[in-house]
């Protein structure tokens, strides 16, 4: 059961560190609502089908940033994918901060 959402959970994950790579400044609570956003926004566009976006999806690299199709289980693994990265970037931030 864990396998079958963990793949989201690190999509999002992934996307909360990317923007902390490319906005080091930003305080973690941007961060995740920021990732969170992100992803619900690549969730909903699976709602939208025209044969170009279709065709992005059917490649490999397509499928794995636009996904294939919205589940609303997805949207939980998302906002617990921007969670988990929220806390490790607070105790990393923390642990930087403490003697």
């Amino acid at each position: 059961m864990i396998a079958r959402y963990a793949g989201d959970v690190l999509w999002a994950t992934m996307v909360a560190w990317l923007l902390g790579f490319l906005w080091p400044a930003t305080t973690t609570r941007r961060l995740v609502l920021s990732a969170l956003a992100i992803a619900v926004t690549v969730e909903l566009t699976q709602l939208y089908h025209a044969p170009w976006i279709d065709a992005i999806r059917a490649s490999r690299v397509g499928a794995l940033v636009l996904g294939q199709g919205f589940l609303w289980t997805d949207l939980a693994c998302y906002a617990v994918g921007a969670c988990l990265a929220g806390v490790i970037d607070w105790w990393l931030v923390a642990r930087r901060r403490s003697p």
